[in-house]
């Protein structure tokens, strides 16, 4: 990140949120973000990175949310897995639809829509240059997507993990509330754990990521050519690390 000796990383790791892929229609999957994403994903295995994609489920179910009245908070964060999945699914064919070569895998077992997650096979089907996007978290419940996201980015060998927002990068506090706000170009992990004005990850993910010494990019993700020039080493959004 020094200078302006900008290096392409090998491997990337992407989170997606639910509620992005939902885009104008607030509910569901909007095809036109899904293929947007194709699009951009697309340029970033051409320039010669490898992508893993973890798509996340608040645009269908939100776990944390649903708990109570009679469902169980493990049964709710199931729900919850099972959503992450139905994304994947929908964005594994717009992918291929748009020329990208994909394959759809997930942590909860459901073989019949999705391959089994595994470090061997996801680990093939990148050395093939096939995105590999990887549904229902973790398989287990109490950790997020963004948990999963860390968590995978670290067993795959992933050199960054990138979070996909609707802002810029890390603001000092909630710029849709505060003209003020501030957008740090970098913050190291322990600040972003400690503080609880600033929303990157939930803290579980930020601990991993500050016990393993993973690099976290922020970014927006509508902007065009944004996920590129973070999977070439190149300022954009926030860099957390």
């Amino acid at each position: 990140m020094s200078g302006t000796l900008w290096e392409m990383y090998k491997r990337v790791l992407l989170k997606i949120s639910g509620e992005q892929l939902a885009g104008k229609h607030g509910f569901g999957v909007d095809p036109e973000v899904a293929q947007y994403l194709a699009r951009e994903s697309k340029k970033v295995v051409e320039a010669g990175a490898q992508l893993i994609i973890v798509v996340g489920g608040g645009n269908l179910v939100r776990g944390a949310n649903i708990a109570g009245n009679g469902i169980k908070r493990v049964t709710a964060d199931q729900m919850g897995m099972l959503s992450g999945l139905i994304n994947a699914m929908a964005v594994t064919d717009i992918f291929e639809s748009e020329g990208v070569a994909t394959r759809c895998m997930s942590n909860i077992f459901a073989t019949q829509v999705a391959e089994s997650y595994s470090f061997r096979l996801a680990e093939k089907h990148l050395e093939r240059d096939r995105v590999v996007i990887i549904a229902g978290g973790l398989g287990r419940p109490y950790f997020t997507h963004d948990t999963a996201a860390v968590s995978l980015g670290l067993e795959l060998d992933c050199d960054v993990v990138i979070k996909a927002t609707k802002v810029d990068g890390v603001y000092d506090k909630d710029p849709a509330r505060h003209d003020d706000a501030k957008l740090f170009a970098t913050i190291d992990v322990q600040s972003a754990l400690e503080s609880n004005a600033i929303k990157v990850m939930d803290k579980a993910a930020l601990g991993l990521a500050l016990e393993q010494g993973m690099k976290l990019v922020v970014l927006n993700a509508s902007t065009p050519d944004n996920l590129l020039k973070a999977a070439k080493g190149q300022p954009v959004g926030t860099f957390v690390g």
